[in-house]
């Protein structure tokens, strides 16, 4: 288990903590809901916390 502090991240940090994933492709798998949970802040942004990412990503490692 990591000690890091949850942190919430914007989508160009997802993208690169995802290996350079598209932008487009990020909000594809939004629309049909294969992306990760995301908090949208008062002036429209997009935020992850980095729990969620990583729990995300655990699901997809379940399911390969």
């Amino acid at each position: 288990m990591s000690t890091r502090r949850d942190e919430l991240l914007t989508v160009p940090q997802v993208l690169e903590e995802l290996g350079g994933v598209s932008e487009r492709t990020f909000y594809r798998w939004r629309e049909i809901g294969k992306a990760p949970e995301a908090l949208r802040l008062p002036n429209n942004e997009l935020r992850i916390w980095r729990s969620e990412l990583m729990r995300w990503l655990g699901t997809l490692q379940e399911a390969a």
